[in-house]
């Protein structure tokens, strides 16, 4: 028996979102490091990017995959077969119990305009509404545009909350974005 899965239309992407695994630590580490000296390059001192530690950062992440704070913390990998080539981390938001802040949500610089970022996004949506949460947010950076355009394509809107963070002596301001559930 034929097990082809070409209906005639070229191969298909085999591209997947999944729950993250420990093992996928090191690659998730990988990515936000490489996704962040790509974005931020013009926004965060050059220091800071540079000091980014891979190995620091792998230990976090496996830290926040085998013994998440609660069962509200969720971690997803997007793959290109079984390459990992993006993640999302989503938890409580602090301030709102009804509310997921999507707290992390980063794809392979190489990897960017395949669908990833939209497939981990609405992997979070639908654990967010399983569990009857009433919002998801995430915060960004007031200058990153791109992730501004991608969240309002994905139905998401600025919500007007702004908090400024201290980056090694320079001052960034992040929004809130966010939509009902």
């Amino acid at each position: 028996m034929n097990h082809s899965h070409s209906h005639g239309h070229g191969p298909t992407a085999d591209v997947s979102v999944r729950p993250g695994i420990a093992e996928d630590a090191h690659a998730i580490a990988a990515i936000q490091a490489a996704a962040w000296r790509d974005a931020y390059v013009d926004v965060l001192p050059a220091e800071a990017l540079a000091s980014l530690d891979v190995d620091a950062m792998q230990a976090t992440w496996h830290a926040a995959l085998t013994q998440p704070p609660s069962a509200k913390h969720r971690m997803f990998t997007a793959c290109a077969g079984p390459v990992v080539v993006g993640f999302a981390a989503l938890a409580p938001a602090p301030d709102a119990p009804t509310t997921g802040e999507v707290v992390a949500l980063e794809v392979s610089p190489a990897r960017r305009g395949d669908g990833h970022g939209s497939r981990l996004l609405a992997a979070c949506a639908d654990v967010l509404r399983q569990t009857n949460a009433a919002a998801i947010r995430t915060w960004v950076l007031t200058s990153d545009e791109r992730r501004g355009e991608f969240l309002r394509s994905a139905g998401l809107a600025p919500s007007g909350l702004r908090r400024t963070l201290d980056v090694l002596g320079t001052q960034v301001t992040e929004e809130a974005w966010g939509a009902a559930l």
